[in-house]
C-alpha cells in the first residue's frame, strides 16, 4: 500500500515538471496571465519564541516546580516594566521642565507629547488647530498684527512704501522677526516666529501689499495702533472694584475710633466710583476676652456708614493675628483667652524644627482636638462664623453683605506660616516646614504607619532654614530627597493636611452663609518657581515641583464647596537683580494658577499684593484681571485693591487711581489717556 502512495506522488511530481516547463517557453505577458490560474504556495508559519509573560507561561508548564519559577519570573517581569516605566517618566520630566524654564513653553501642568509637539510646531511656524490638525500658512498670519512684533531691518521711510511692487515680492530676502520678550506666556500659543524664503513661497494673493517692505511698514503701523490703543479699555468686560478699609479703624474693645475720619473715606471711595469695600473682622477682638462672648458694637456702627453710601461690602473672618514690621502700631492678636492656653499648651500654635512657636494662627492639627476650653479648632471658627450670620441678618436680608470671605491660615491665606517674617525669614529664604507641633506629628506617624514605614513619622533633617536656597540642602536641590520615596510620602502628607483643613473649615462655612458667596484667598509664592523642587512652595504646603500639579487638589475642594477664588495679584514685567537671584517667576506662576482654577469651573478674583501709586502698576494689573489674549474672554468676577493706609492722608495719587477703577469698568477711552 505505501508503494502505491509513493508512486502516486512521483507522478504528481512529474507533472508539475512538465507543467512548469511548458509555462516556461511561454511569452511573459502570457506568464503573467497563467499564474493567475496557479495556486500560490502557502507559506509555511514558523514558530515564534515567546517573551515577556508568555515565556514565563510557556517555561512554568515544564518540570515539577515550574509553577513557583513562573511566579517569579513574572514578578520580575513586573519590576523590570516598572522601572522601565518610571525611568521613562523621570527623562520626560526634565524635559518639560527644561521646555518650561528655559524655552518660555507655555506647557500645560500635566503636559503630554501632544503638548509638546504642538509647541514645537507653533515655535517653527505652524499652525495648530485644537483637533491637531496642522499645517503652514503661506503667508504671514494676519493675527501677528495684534502682537508688539518688531522687525530687525531699518525703519522704512516713506518712499519706500511707494516703491512696492510685484517684482519686490519674490526678490526680497526673508524678514525676521522677534517676539517682544513682555509678551506672557499664554499669548506665544497663537504667535508665529517667522523667517522664511519668499522666493519659494507661493502666495494665494498677488499684490504689492504682500512685499516683505510693505509687510514691514505695515506691522510698524499696526505697532504704532497698537501703542495708541494699548490702554483702551472701552467695551471690555466690567470687573467691580472693592476697596479694603484699613486696619486699625476698630480698637480693642471693638470700639470705632474716628467715626468722621471713616466716612471722610468712605465718601473718597464713592467719588471714584468704586463698587463696595471690604472689612476685616478681627478674632481677636470681637471674642478677644471670653469665649463665646462676643463684640460686634463697632462693626455694627462701621457698617452703618458703608450703607450710608450705598455700597456693597464683603467681609473677611479674620481668624490670624495681625500686626509687623509693615503694619505700623496696629497689633492684633489671637484672642487674649485663646493666648492663655498657649502658655500651657504651646502645641496649639505652628511650631518648627527648632521648636519655636509661631502665633499667628492655630495649627490645623488641632481642628478636632477638644483643646480650646473644651471646643475643637474647627467649632470655634463655625461658633465665631455663626454668631456673624445671627448679628447682621438685616445685612444679609438687604443684600448689603455680597460675599464673605474665610481666612483659612497665616494673614488669611490658605497657606502654612512657612515664612513668617517674626521668625527672622527674609526674601527670597525657601521658608521652613511647620508640622513640629505634637498633634501634628502624631497625624503624621500615623500616615507612616498605615503606609508601612514607621520610621517615616518624622520631618525631613535636609532642609535647610528659613533663609536657605535650595540648592544648599539635601531635601530640595536638583534631585534632591523631595523626590525620593520618603520625601514623596511627607510632601503628600503635608500638602493634604493643608487640604483636609480647608474642607473641614468650609463644610461648616457653607452651613453658617447659606446663599451667600464665600471666598478664600491663595498666595502667589513666585519665588523659586523655575527651580525643579519649587522649595517655597513645598514649605507653604503646595506640593507643586515640576512633576506636580500641587494646585488641581486645592482647587477641587474649593468646587466641592462652590468657593470663589481670589487669587494675590503680583506686578509682572518687574526686572531686577532680586527677581533673578530667587528665580522668581510671578508671571508663570498665575499662568498655571489661573487657568487651573478656571478649567475647573471656579469663580476667580484678584487682589494685589503690595500697595500700588503708579500707572504702570495699575496697568499690569488691569492686564491680569482681563487678558486680552484669552481666547475663551475669561477675566476675574471682581477685583480688591488693598492700602496700608487711608485715603484720606493723601498719598495715594488720585488720578491713577481714578484711570485704574475706569479700567477695571470697561470705561476708558482713548481720549481720557493723559
Amino acid at each position: 500500500m505505501s508503494s502505491i502512495n509513493n508512486n502516486s506522488v512521483d507522478d504528481d511530481h512529474h507533472i508539475n515538471n512538465i507543467a512548469d516547463n511548458a509555462l516556461r517557453r511561454q511569452h511573459p505577458r502570457d506568464l503573467d496571465h497563467t499564474s493567475d490560474y496557479l495556486p500560490s504556495p502557502q507559506p509555511q508559519p514558523q514558530a515564534r519564541r515567546p517573551r515577556g509573560f508568555a515565556a514565563t507561561a510557556a517555561a512554568a508548564t515544564t518540570g515539577p516546580s515550574a509553577g513557583a519559577k513562573g511566579k517569579k519570573e513574572r514578578e520580575k517581569e513586573k519590576e523590570r516594566t516598572k522601572l522601565r516605566e518610571r525611568h521613562r517618566r523621570a527623562i520626560t520630566s526634565r524635559m518639560l521642565a527644561g521646555l518650561r524654564q528655559y524655552g518660555n513653553f507655555p506647557l500645560p501642568a500635566r503636559a503630554d507629547m501632544n503638548d509638546v509637539l504642538a509647541a514645537l510646531a507653533r515655535e517653527a511656524g505652524w499652525v495648530v488647530e485644537t483637533d491637531g490638525t496642522t499645517y503652514r500658512q503661506s503667508p504671514p498670519p494676519s493675527h501677528l498684527a495684534a502682537f508688539p512684533v518688531r522687525s530687525v531691518e531699518s525703519p522704512l521711510s516713506a518712499s519706500s512704501l511707494r516703491n512696492c511692487s510685484v517684482k519686490a515680492t519674490m526678490d526680497c530676502q526673508p524678514s525676521v522677526l522677534r517676539i517682544d520678550e513682555s509678551l506672557s506666556p499664554a499669548s506665544l500659543d497663537s504667535v508665529v516666529i517667522a523667517e522664511r524664503d519668499t522666493k519659494s513661497e507661493k502666495y494665494t494673493s498677488v499684490s504689492p501689499i504682500n512685499s516683505v517692505e510693505c509687510l514691514e511698514a505695515d506691522q510698524l503701523m499696526q505697532d504704532i495702533r497698537s501703542g495708541e490703543h494699548e490702554s483702551d479699555f472701552t467695551g471690555t468686560p466690567k470687573i467691580p472694584v472693592y476697596v479694603k478699609i484699613s486696619t486699625g479703624v476698630i480698637n480693642n474693645f471693638c470700639q470705632l475710633i474716628d467715626p468722621e475720619g471713616v466716612r471722610q473715606e468712605v465718601n473718597h471711595l464713592k467719588s471714584l466710583n468704586v463698587d463696595g469695600v471690604v472689612v476685616d473682622c478681627w478674632w481677636g477682638i470681637i471674642e478677644g476676652w471670653s469665649p463665646q462672648k462676643y463684640m460686634w458694637s463697632g462693626y455694627r456702627e462701621l457698617f452703618g456708614i458703608v450703607r450710608e453710601f450705598k455700597l456693597k461690602l464683603q467681609v473677611v473672618m479674620a481668624f490670624h493675628e495681625y500686626g509687623g514690621n509693615d503694619s505700623g502700631d496696629t497689633l492684633i492678636t489671637l484672642p487674649q483667652w485663646v493666648m492663655e492656653i498657649g502658655k500651657e499648651n504651646g502645641d496649639i500654635f505652628f511650631t518648627d524644627r527648632e521648636g519655636r512657636r509661631n502665633t499667628e494662627c492655630l495649627s490645623w492639627g488641632i481642628d478636632k482636638e477638644r483643646v480650646l476650653k473644651g471646643r475643637t479648632g474647627i467649632e470655634v471658627y463655625f461658633d465665631f462664623m455663626r454668631s456673624f450670620r445671627t448679628e447682621f441678618d438685616d445685612l444679609f436680608a438687604e443684600g448689603l453683605i455680597s460675599a464673605v470671605e474665610i481666612g483659612l491660615g497665616a494673614s488669611g491665606e490658605l497657606k502654612y506660616p512657612s515664612f513668617s517674617e517674626r521668625m527672622g525669614w527674609r526674601y527670597p529664604g525657601i521658608g521652613e516646614f511647620q508640622c513640629y507641633d505634637k498633634y501634628l506629628q502624631q497625624s503624621l506617624c500615623r500616615a507612616a504607619k498605615l503606609r508601612g514605614h514607621s520610621f517615616w513619622g518624622k520631618g525631613p533633617d535636609n532642609a535647610g532654614e528659613y533663609n536657605s536656597r535650595p540648592n544648599e540642602t539635601g531635601f530640595f536641590c536638583e534631585r534632591g530627597d523631595y523626590d525620593s520615596y520618603y520625601g514623596r510620602f511627607f510632601l503628600h502628607w503635608y500638602a493634604q493636611s493643608l487640604i483636609d483643613h480647608a474642607d473641614n473649615v468650609l463644610s461648616l462655612a457653607t452651613l453658617a452663609f447659606e446663599e451667600t458667596k464665600i471666598i478664600v484667598k491663595v498666595p502667589a509664592v513666585h519665588w523659586w518657581y523655575k527651580t525643579t523642587s519649587h522649595a517655597a512652595e513645598l514649605t507653604a504646603g503646595f506640593y507643586n515641583p515640576t512633576n506636580q500639579d500641587g494646585y488641581s487638589p486645592v482647587f477641587e475642594v474649593l468646587r466641592k464647596h462652590s468657593v470663589m477664588l481670589k487669587f494675590v495679584c503680583l506686578r509682572f514685567h518687574v526686572s531686577g537683580q532680586e527677581y533673578d537671584e530667587a528665580l522668581a517667576d510671578p508671571e508663570g506662576l498665575s499662568w498655571q494658577v489661573l487657568n487651573s482654577a478656571w478649567d475647573r469651573g471656579l469663580t476667580v478674583a484678584g487682589e494685589n499684593a503690595l500697595p500700588c501709586y503708579d500707572r504702570e502698576g495699575y496697568m499690569s494689573m488691569v492686564e491680569m484681571a482681563k487678558p486680552r489674549n484669552d481666547p475663551d474672554r475669561r477675566h476675574f468676577s471682581f477685583f480688591v485693591y488693598q492700602q496700608l493706609i487711608p485715603l484720606g492722608q493723601g498719598t495715594i495719587c488720585f488720578p491713577e487711581l481714578d484711570y485704574f477703577i475706569k479700567s477695571m469698568h470697561g470705561e476708558i477711552a482713548c481720549d481720557l489717556v493723559p
